[in-house]
């Protein structure tokens, strides 16, 4: 009988046992644009590389597309970056704060992202129909095309700031408890 033996026993007993946490993952879209933007431009890049450095003749366009793929990739980032609310900001300020005014630079600083971020939306509409003359260097499409992805992002980072400042109105700027401190040192 195998459970008379203790000796049978500590083999089966673990000294470490983890259990891992509940995950949920979240489908956003913005994620999945950035996510396929990136390995196009990735794909385009391994072609640039191999078309120089294996068959002896560099590809033209790969260059331009891979820095304007690197462009969309950044403005879409810059949505996902605010909906995450991982933006760079100096937290020595708030820390020393009372809860009142705490709350009041909560709301100045939502205030000033989100009139930021709509002048970028708008600037970005303004340059991409200015651009609709100018034309690629390598490929002949019109540079409004580029621009418009720029555009695109600077919209969904409107839309994510929209999203962030009406949350934080209904916390009434008050800590979001929810939220994932990150620890750098």
């Amino acid at each position: 009988m195998r459970g008379s033996d203790p000796k049978d026993d500590l083999a089966d007993a673990h000294l470490i046992v983890v259990e891992d946490e509940e995950t949920t993952v979240e489908f956003h879209i913005d994620d999945a644009i950035a996510f396929g933007i990136f390995w196009a431009m990735a794909i385009v890049v391994f072609i640039q590389f191999f078309s120089r450095y294996v068959l002896n003749d560099s590809a033209a366009w790969t260059e331009e597309i891979a820095r304007y793929q690197l462009m969309w990739v950044t403005f879409i980032g810059g949505a996902i970056v605010v909906r995450r609310k991982t933006n760079i900001g100096v937290e020595v300020m708030m820390q020393k704060l009372s809860e009142g005014p705490q709350r009041l630079l909560r709301f100045v600083i939502d205030f000033i992202s989100l009139g930021f971020i709509a002048l970028l939306a708008y600037f970005s509409i303004t340059i991409t129909e200015r651009m609709g003359i100018q034309r690629m260097t390598v490929i002949d499409v019109s540079m409004s095309v580029v621009y418009a992805g720029i555009a695109f992002g600077c919209f969904l980072m409107l839309w994510r700031a929209l999203q962030v400042f009406i949350a934080n109105a209904r916390r009434g700027w008050r800590a979001d408890p929810n939220a994932a401190t990150l620890i750098v040192d």
